[in-house]
């Protein structure tokens, strides 16, 4: 497996693959990988893609920099576990290498036309988090160049966010979205699970049980009963705080008032577990 530190060789390796006629697919990761970022590259190699992935804790992205200081980095574990699942080169990067300029200028003189997508949930608790993962997205698309990149449907939101991105930026690129991979008692895997306590960790996959429990309750119940009962049920439990829990047309991510209003309905929650703050989501319609 190459290990790309630069820009310049990132484009090249790149370049070199389009020339020799193979379809490059992009999994941008921030690390402290685990089976849900594998599965990115499973699928594209299921593509037939050659893959590059990438490697970089994006600082512009965070609002908040204790999140920022605690994100779990384990570079050469990655980097083993990458080699293992096929990938074909790894791009990472220094800070100063993507913001050459500094933090400070990394996005001065452009704002992202995100729409209303980037306006709700993480949009509005993390205030943004979108436009600086909107400016790397779009820094790694344009230095690969790649045919595909791959985005798990943890992050909902944010596909659409990309999707709304790339489409006004003219990046030509196929955005494809992977199922959800979770631990056997439900838990989304996510990189800040590691950040869990012994207790914690046993305690969160109430989030899964509870959004499960809830689609089989609206079957019978109102979008406004659905809603309460899943922040009732998880505001009961010790350690579990419901930031918000939105359910909305999948498509617009605008929020719905009965079951009738879409035929894509997701569920979109964010819970603190402690300290740990983890992202999860559901369909309610169509029903399975």
């Amino acid at each position: 497996m190459k290990v790309l530190r630069t820009v310049k060789e990132l484009e090249e390796c790149a370049a070199s693959l389009r020339a020799h006629g193979q379809s490059v697919g992009l999994v941008p990761t921030m690390g402290a990988l685990h089976a849900g970022h594998l599965s990115l590259v499973e699928h594209a190699r299921a593509a037939g893609d050659t893959v590059i992935a990438s490697v970089f804790v994006n600082p512009t992205q965070f609002n908040n920099p204790t999140d920022l200081a605690t994100y779990p980095r384990k570079e050469d574990d990655d980097f083993r576990l990458l080699e293992q699942a096929g990938v074909y080169a790894v791009f990472a990067p220094a800070v100063e290498e993507i913001y050459p300029d500094g933090l400070d200028n990394a996005a001065k003189g452009h704002t992202f036309d995100l729409g209303p997508v980037a306006e709700v949930m993480e949009g509005k608790f993390r205030p943004g988090h979108f436009q600086g993962v909107a400016l790397i997205v779009s820094k790694l698309l344009r230095m690969a160049s790649p045919h595909r990149a791959y985005f798990g449907e943890k992050d909902f939101q944010q596909i659409a966010v990309i999707r709304r991105m790339t489409a006004t930026e003219d990046i030509d690129v196929e955005i494809v979205n992977v199922p959800i991979k979770r631990a056997d008692d439900g838990l989304a895997l996510s990189s800040r699970n590691a950040l869990l306590t012994e207790a914690q960790r046993q305690t969160a996959p109430e989030i899964y049980r509870t959004l499960l429990y809830s689609v089989d309750y609206s079957k019978d119940h109102s979008v406004q009963a659905t809603h309460d009962t899943v922040v009732e049920r998880l505001d009961a439990i010790p350690d579990l705080q419901v930031e918000y829990f939105e359910i909305v047309d999948g498509n617009t991510l605008i929020p719905v008032a009965d079951w009738a209003d879409s035929d894509y309905i997701v569920g979109c929650i964010t819970v603190y577990c402690g300290k740990v703050r983890l992202i999860d989501n559901i369909r309610y319609r169509p029903l399975s």
